[in-house]
């Protein structure tokens, strides 16, 4: 197999989901290139217009707009806000939600509505918000908003979904938000928030966001997701030989993980062409056929790769040198779109190879032959895309129960994993 080409993946989905909701708080009009448009964003850019901002459409090659409405933009909707299978809009708009005097509920997906929200809706309540969930502090939510109290939190997770859901609704309410984490996480967020004005002050783990008078409109590129990149770059390194070119993607040093364990597996992935946008790093990435050897992640890595454990599970399979591959820390991978933790091991042992859990950590062995089984994916796309990729291993029969599911975070990945992958 000779993996061979240029792509540029889609504009990263935490960005588009942050930038979008941040620009309705702004004074103006804000316009942003490269967005990600997939089913995730698209609910963020729906609920929105929902609730009377004005967000242009979310299209491939089309810049969106977001008409901003000033810190408490939000009118009543006409109806429950409907998030479909993004964790990320449901838990998000709630901060924005905890500020607004009107009644809003918010509800998903089946997939959705089995994850959890009480580390959002229990920080919220301490706010002075009103919250009443369905039973397990599940979805569908209903908020009722009005007058917010500062917050000092104590997260239990390292979640920047968490946090930022938080510091939204400290700045709709306007007041002083504190949290604290256990591990350090992504940081898209506080980069957009000193973007726009706002004073981020961190000390370790304990991130404290002011609150504003305003938030200026504020526009620019959305650099290229790496969640997503990583799969061509994957590609690239199980092949047999060629290059593959992933152009302008967002390389952000709390979210690129993946790309430091890669050096420790021996990975040839070269960062080239760096750049900034939207207080984001860029690059590009080039990634050569590669033998690989085993690596062990610890907890402390995990917030900045979580989305890549299923990947870096896979490429671990194929990692030679006689020692197991470790991935310690990992449960949150049991409460994502699917229990994920479970279901990569599952279907590795499936396809021949070595894999188990025990508790929150994952082990998986190198395995010579090549991958061959039915892979059960749970309507998951990261799972679909990273056994894909693990199915273009010269030799391998890999057949996925669930295709559609891509459409999620990156559509046209088939279509760009063959324009780079060939038989030899």
């Amino acid at each position: 197999m000779i993996a061979r080409g240029e792509v540029t993946v889609p504009g990263d989905k935490s960005v588009t989901h942050r930038a979008l909701l941040l620009a309705a708080l702004s004074d103006g009009r804000c316009v942003f290139t490269s967005a990600l448009a997939a089913a995730d964003t698209r609910a963020t850019a729906a609920a929105l217009r929902s609730l009377g901002v004005k967000v242009g459409p979310l299209a491939d090659g089309r810049a969106v707009s977001v008409e901003g409405r000033g810190l408490r933009p939000f009118r009543p909707a006409a109806g429950p806000l409907h998030c479909r299978n993004s964790g990320t809009t449901a838990r998000l708009l709630m901060g924005l939600l905890a500020g607004h005097p009107f009644d809003a509920t918010l509800m998903g997906d089946r997939s959705l509505s089995r994850r959890p929200m009480a580390r959002v809706t229990e920080p919220l309540r301490a706010m002075g918000a009103t919250v009443q969930a369905a039973p397990g502090e599940r979805l569908p939510i209903a908020i009722r908003g009005g007058a917010l109290k500062p917050l000092q939190w104590r997260s239990q997770v390292a979640s920047a979904q968490v946090k930022t859901a938080l510091f939204f609704a400290g700045l709709v309410g306007g007041v002083r938000v504190s949290v604290t984490e256990p591990l350090v996480s992504r940081d898209h967020t506080e980069r957009l928030l000193r973007l726009v004005g706002a004073r981020v002050d961190v000390e370790g783990t304990t991130i404290t966001v002011e609150p504003v008078e305003s938030v200026p409109a504020f526009s620019g590129e959305i650099p290229g997701d790496l969640s997503s990149a990583a799969y061509l770059v994957a590609a690239g390194l199980l092949a047999e030989d060629g290059e593959v070119v992933v152009k302008n993607v967002g390389v952000n040093p709390t979210r690129a993980g993946f790309l430091r364990v890669l050096a420790r597996m021996g990975a040839a992935v070269e960062v080239t062409n760096r750049w900034t946008s939207l207080g984001e790093a860029g690059a590009t990435l080039v990634a050569r056929p590669s033998r690989l050897t085993p690596a062990v992640v610890e907890p402390e890595e995990v917030p900045s790769l979580v989305d890549e454990v299923p990947l870096l599970a896979c490429l671990a399979s194929r990692a030679e040198g006689g020692w197991t591959s470790v991935f310690r820390g990992v449960g949150e991978l049991r409460v994502k779109e699917s229990d994920r933790l479970a279901l990569v091991a599952s279907n590795l042992a499936a396809l021949g190879v070595r894999a188990r859990t025990e508790g929150d950590t994952l082990f998986v062995e190198g395995a010579p032959a090549p991958p061959r089984g039915r892979v059960v994916t749970a309507g998951d796309h990261r799972l679909a895309m990273a056994f894909a990729v693990l199915g273009t291993v010269p030799g391998a029969e890999v057949e996925l129960d669930d295709r559609r599911c891509v459409a999620v975070s990156y559509p046209a990945f088939f279509r760009d994993l063959a324009s780079v992958v060939h038989a030899s």
